[in-house]
């Protein structure tokens, strides 16, 4: 169709890194950034874009991510900032924190630190088992 962008090719301002290539040193993009390759450093979306990442299963970022809109099916070591949504796909591999806003996770993926939801009016607040405890017997005697 006229005037669409190119599921193809990501629109006109996409980047792809490749599968075979790795890049050490930090990112600053606008658009999409396609990962199937290695980064060695933080990436970070330019401030007041609506910027979005992918990061393909066969796709690592070691360092920091922060963007508006996050898609990970790959592994990241580091803490993931997501300031609108973060999709996490079933092969998603995560060694640090998550901030999101918004969250989609499938089944299979993984998370070794805190989930950390964001909200536009107040502080973040950590998701974590820590603040669930079992119901004592004696309070399931008296509410049985």
């Amino acid at each position: 169709m006229l005037g669409k962008k190119s599921a193809a090719t990501g629109g006109k301002d996409a980047t792809l890194i490749a599968e075979n290539t790795k890049i050490v040193g930090s990112i600053n993009f606008s658009g999409q950034l396609f990962v199937n390759g290695h980064i060695e450093g933080d990436v970070r979306a330019e401030a007041g874009t609506d910027a979005k990442l992918v990061l393909s299963e066969v796709g690592t970022v070691t360092g920091d991510v922060h963007a508006p809109f996050v898609v990970i099916d790959g592994r990241v070591e580091g803490n993931v900032h997501a300031s609108t949504r973060v999709e996490l796909a079933k092969q998603a591999r995560i060694k640090g924190n998550v901030y999101y806003k918004l969250i989609e996770m499938q089944l299979g993926a993984m998370v070794d630190g805190q989930m950390v939801h964001t909200r536009d009016d107040s502080a973040p607040s950590i998701v974590s088992n820590n603040n669930v405890r079992p119901i004592a017997r004696e309070e399931q005697r008296r509410e049985g």
